[in-house]
């Protein structure tokens, strides 16, 4: 199994185990079940793999879990740009396309090999997508190729490096949690765990 694939069923599968229980059900959202084709479509083109329904409001959302090896890093990451890919119209990666509204970001108490065991996160956190976009649009958020490894808090604002995958396949940026929570707290920062 290809790496994508094996990544989709981890994040699949902890979505069903942990995420709806732990996360969703806690903020009172409720899954919407779409049919396959629409499904596939939203996650394919805007970049959407949930929708919710909240007092009436349909919540979308884009999520991504990873193992617990990972628990030391305090950040979310976006996957930017795949220049590596050999069909033009592929070079832009989620950050381009992303429509969802939210954004739930977790690490897991558990390894991808034995995903059946994962029954916590050890971190998690749901962001505010539409207003992440909104600091990036306005400058509040940049995203620069500095070649540092970590975001740095710059005045009011917050520069973010972009990262390459170490196959250059791919490359992402990662955005500090508890920079977001320091300069806009719970504007952007519906729910947490272990990041602050």
């Amino acid at each position: 199994m290809g790496s994508y694939l094996r990544d989709r069923a981890f994040t699949d599968q902890v979505h069903k185990q942990i995420a709806l229980p732990i996360i969703y059900e806690q903020l009172k959202w409720q899954k919407v079940t779409l049919d396959a084709a629409k499904a596939s479509h939203i996650d394919m083109h805007k970049g959407i793999d949930y929708v919710f329904k909240y007092e009436g409001k349909y919540m979308t959302v884009q999520e991504r879990f990873r193992e617990r090896k990972y628990h030391n890093y305090s950040d979310l990451t976006i996957r930017y740009r795949r220049d590596g890919n050999k069909y033009a119209d592929r070079h832009e990666s989620e950050y381009y396309k992303m429509k969802a509204a939210y954004f739930t970001y977790g690490i897991t108490n558990c390894d991808k090999s034995e995903v059946n065991k994962c029954s916590d996160f050890l971190k998690f956190a749901v962001i505010d997508l539409q207003k992440v976009y909104e600091k990036i649009d306005s400058g509040d958020i940049f995203i620069a190729d500095n070649k540092r490894h970590r975001c740095i808090l710059a005045g009011n604002k917050i520069e973010c490096p972009i990262k390459y995958n170490s196959d250059f396949s791919s490359s992402f940026f990662p955005i500090e949690i508890s920079y977001l929570a320091a300069l806009w707290g719970n504007e952007i920062i519906i729910a947490q765990k272990g990041f602050l």
